[in-house]
């Protein structure tokens, strides 16, 4: 398997004959020609591996549209957190804990980017600036939400009825990557295989990659995609229910559109209540292929949400006179609650691990003694917590012209407090990163230049040494020495992160107001 650089099969197989064993121009399996027949002569192979190459180079390679991916880049590194698990037994209870931890920090992902769509869209964009006249001069594209046009879009429920759009369409767009992949990968058919192949070997005895449930996972992939789904519709309901019930609770709290809020809520709620019981009942097997279709009752369930989001969205937008749009959207301060929430689940993880970890084999090699899902987990919702932090930021930068977001002069409020305190520890992060490359480079120098020497002892003493080669070798030896440290590296990054993230939420909880 190649890395991040790209190789072809040729060159990894050393054999410019080679065949397709699986896969497409995508990503693939290749065997040298002679090799192609080789379950068909197992004497010829008694005792050796049959050698494949991996090619997932095009994965990466693409037009600009690729970029929309770093969307995902918090969940691509949650999911490391699944398969980092220390090796215990299939068995133990312990495994079932951890699948459900790590499925349910996902979830908080996902409703920490729709709260921050809704953050930008909702607070910033329909709330705050949009009901300020000095926000709104020198912006034409609002001004039909101005009260002071007095239009029909004026209203402050109306205008984030219509706001609400925007949200929905990220996640109609994240469901839409998410079902692409399903359809093209998930939902494939293991390729079929003669008899006394490495399928009929004993489940027991195969690696990992070897399993079929391991590439198929039809059915769970399908219902996660729909719990994730409904979390981030459901996400944006709260967020008009927040603002209605807000207004609502002026005129007493007994009026009809008060009790029909109630209703409404009660409806959000059971329907957060089946998501968390998809996750929960949720589970997988790497033995067999689970390339079955889900009940009904679970494909329906973003659809439920997209109607109660339809029927909120009429509530929200219905005609409240004397309302007005002052201060930050109500429920903005839910930042902080997600952020205390992902940190419980964490170390609840790596209390998991830490079970886990006691349970497994001796002999068993396991990253940062276990340690390593809790430490890439941490690290997953930290780019989930500065991605939001730092769009939200830089939004309200753009809205409020010269001003600075949340600071006494500005004309609107600004994000939440937490958001712009995580957004201030993204030059520190810079420098760790910067930090950990430098240290890596300089690693990397130290070994090419101890390896260097000892080259030459490698080949015939009668072979001339050449300088350039002996370089290239001793500095691919250096670099692949690199994953070695990577435990370490992801240890103090997390570490790191962990004390940048407590910072945050602690700065946040004591001043109250943005850093700066």
């Amino acid at each position: 398997m190649h890395g991040v650089g790209g190789t072809t099969p040729q060159e990894m197989l050393r054999d410019p004959r080679v065949q397709l064993i699986t896969g497409d121009d995508t990503a693939a399996c290749y065997r040298r020609t002679e090799d192609a027949d080789a379950e068909q002569r197992p004497d010829d192979y008694r005792g050796e591996p049959v050698r494949e190459a991996y090619c997932w180079s095009n994965l990466t390679s693409g037009n600009g549209a690729r970029a929309l991916w770093l969307i995902l880049l918090p969940f691509m590194v949650a999911n490391l957190a699944h398969w980092m698990r220390p090796a215990a037994p299939p068995e133990h209870r312990a495994q079932r804990i951890y699948d459900l931890l790590v499925r349910i920090l996902a979830l908080t992902l996902t409703v920490l980017l729709a709260a921050a769509a809704c953050e930008v869209a909702l607070d910033l964009t329909a709330w705050q600036c949009a009901g300020t006249a000095v926000c709104v001069a020198g912006k034409s594209w609002l001004g039909f939400l101005s009260p002071d046009n007095s239009g029909w879009w004026s209203a402050p429920g109306r205008r984030l009825a219509l706001a609400s759009v925007v949200p929905l369409l990220v996640i109609g767009f994240l469901s839409w990557l998410s079902h692409r992949t399903w359809s093209a990968y998930e939902s494939a058919s293991p390729p079929p295989r003669l008899p006394g192949t490495s399928r009929y070997t004993p489940v027991a005895e195969r690696t990992a990659l070897s399993l079929d449930g391991f590439w198929y996972g039809r059915r769970l992939v399908a219902r996660l995609r729909a719990a994730h789904t409904t979390a981030g519709v459901l996400t944006i309901a709260v967020v008009l229910l927040a603002a209605g019930a807000k207004a609502d609770r002026r005129t007493g709290g007994y009026t009809t559109l008060a009790l029909t809020g109630r209703a409404l809520t009660a409806l959000v709620i059971l329907l957060a209540a089946a998501t968390l019981v998809v996750v929960w009942r949720t589970a997988r097997s790497e033995a067999a292929p689970d390339d079955e279709s889900d009940r009904l009752i679970v494909r329906a369930l973003p659809y439920a949400a997209l109607g109660v989001l339809a029927l909120i969205a009429v509530h929200t937008g219905w005609a409240r006179p004397g309302a007005r749009s002052h201060g930050p959207l109500p429920g903005s301060a839910a930042f902080g609650g997600i952020a205390v929430f992902q940190g419980l689940v964490v170390l609840a993880l790596a209390v998991t691990a830490w079970v886990l970890q006691r349970a497994a084999r001796d002999d068993a090699r396991t990253a940062l003694r276990g340690m390593g899902g809790p430490a890439v987990a941490l690290l997953a919702c930290a780019v989930g917590g500065v991605l939001s932090g730092g769009v939200a930021q830089r939004f309200a930068d753009w809205m409020d012209g010269g001003a600075t977001p949340g600071q006494v002069d500005a004309p609107i409020p600004g994000p939440p407090v937490l958001l712009s305190w995580q957004a201030s520890v993204i030059p520190a992060l810079l420098v760790v990163v910067a930090v950990v490359a430098v240290l890596a480079a300089v690693r990397v120098v130290i070994v090419r230049g101890r390896v260097a020497k000892d080259v030459p002892g490698l080949y015939d003493p009668r072979e001339h040494p050449d300088e350039r080669r002996t370089k290239r070798i001793a500095g691919t030896i250096a670099g692949a020495g690199l994953t070695d440290a990577a435990p370490v590296l992801v240890a103090a990054t997390a570490a790191v992160t962990l004390v940048l993230g407590a910072g945050a939420v602690a700065g946040a909880w004591l001043t109250e107001r943005a850093p700066g």
